[in-house]
C-alpha cells in the first residue's frame, strides 16, 4: 500500500476515535496489533488500546483530536495531533474541575497488510496533569 493510503487511514483513525466509533478503530488494526502508550509499555491487542483510550475519551467528552500534520515513509506514518477539550470525568487520578486542556502528541503508526500493526504515542503527561489541576481558565 502507498504512504498516501496509510496517511488517509491515520486521519480516518482519528475521526473514528473522536466519534467514539470503537468498532471502526478496531477494524483498522492488524490481528497482531500492539499499542505503546509510552516507550516501553506495550499493550497487545485492540482491547488494551480501546480500554486505555476509552478512559481518556470518557473523561473529555466532546474533545477535538486535530491532526495538524503527518509524515510518511515506507510502512510508517507519523502524526502530530492536538487534543483540546474540557475535563468532565476523572482522569489520571485528577477529579473533574472544569479544566480546559490543550496538549499535543506525536504518534507513530506502523502498517502491515494494510492495517495498523503498531501505534506508539509520545506526549507530556505532566503538562496535561498540571492543566487539569489548574482548573478552569479565568
Amino acid at each position: 500500500m502507498s504512504t498516501e493510503t496509510h496517511t488517509n487511514l491515520v486521519r480516518h483513525f482519528y475521526e473514528a476515535l473522536e466519534g467514539e466509533d470503537y468498532a471502526a478503530v478496531t477494524g483498522m488494526f492488524h490481528e497482531d496489533f500492539i499499542f505503546y502508550n509510552q516507550l516501553d509499555t506495550p499493550r497487545p491487542g485492540a482491547d488494551g488500546f480501546i480500554a486505555a483510550e476509552k478512559e481518556h475519551i470518557d473523561a473529555f467528552k466532546g474533545s477535538r483530536l486535530t491532526v495538524e500534520c503527518t509524515v510518511a515513509e515506507g510502512d510508517r506514518v507519523g502524526a502530530f495531533v492536538v487534543v483540546e477539550g474540557d475535563q468532565n470525568g476523572e482522569c489520571w487520578g485528577v477529579p473533574p474541575a472544569g479544566a480546559h486542556v490543550r496538549f499535543s502528541m506525536f504518534n507513530l503508526f506502523t502498517f502491515k497488510d494494510g492495517k495498523i500493526i503498531e501505534k506508539r504515542a509520545h506526549y507530556n503527561l505532566l503538562d496535561t496533569i498540571e492543566q487539569l489541576k489548574a482548573g478552569p481558565s479565568a
